[in-house]
């Protein structure tokens, strides 16, 4: 299988109800990728829109560490995430992982996205995986296998929490909260005993993890998958 990956990022910027930015959680990006970047994975981004992709201003102040600025200073990195590509100019069959990062962002920008869809159903069918962090799994939420199920339902999941949702403040400004969203869509939702710590579930070729501090967690998860 190839050794390449497709990150999935948000193209939201802003709160539709509130002056306050939002976008790309970096470490979510930075923690997948280096561990996959060490192991010799070529990595793209892609986003919704394609192109520049924000990032949420407080991912530069909350649960920083040493290798978000390491990465938040490569200029090759930085490239990426400026000349995100689209859905359309994705060939599938070339990843063999995708991963949907998170930020409050893609609350608004993933779920519906059915190209997206598509390019997750075809790498989780070609024996892939699919794999999200913190609120990334919404993205999960709608897609379908080819016999018409939904990949998440009957499935170990986890996402960022109803009760880190409340502690940081934004439940009342989300549409629609992550963790009542993937149960309801019949996945077994669990979380870490304490919130913000990292925690990942692996369930076949489903990999998610619950919040900002999982996305390293799931990288190994991954790695581990693809590497027995």
């Amino acid at each position: 299988m190839k050794k390449k990956a497709l990150i999935v990022v948000t193209s939201v910027e802003k709160y539709p109800d509130m002056d306050r930015a939002t976008g790309l959680w970096l470490g979510e990006a930075v923690h997948f990728y280096e561990k996959l970047h060490e192991k010799g994975y070529e990595i793209d981004f892609v986003s919704p829109k394609g192109g520049y992709t924000p990032l949420d201003p407080i991912s530069l102040q909350m649960f920083v560490q040493p290798v978000d600025w390491k990465y938040y200073a490569d200029k090759t990195f930085r490239e990426k995430l400026g000349n995100t590509l689209k859905p359309e100019n994705i060939i599938p069959g070339e990843y063999s992982i995708i991963y949907y990062s998170g930020g409050h962002g893609v609350v608004w920008d993933f779920p519906d996205d059915e190209k997206l869809q598509e390019i997750a159903r075809t790498i989780y069918e070609n024996e892939g995986i699919v794999s999200s962090v913190c609120h990334g799994a919404v993205g999960l939420f709608n897609i379908t296998l080819s016999d018409g199920e939904l990949l998440i339902k009957g499935k170990t999941v986890t996402g960022f929490s109803n009760s880190e949702e409340i502690a940081a403040e934004l439940a009342d400004h989300m549409p629609y909260l992550t963790e009542d969203v993937l149960k309801s869509k019949g996945a077994h939702y669990v979380k870490a005993d304490q919130d913000f710590v990292p925690f990942a579930v692996a369930d076949g070729k489903l990999v998610t993890g619950q919040n900002p501090q999982s996305g390293g967690r799931v990288a190994e998860k991954v790695l581990e998958i693809l590497e027995k």
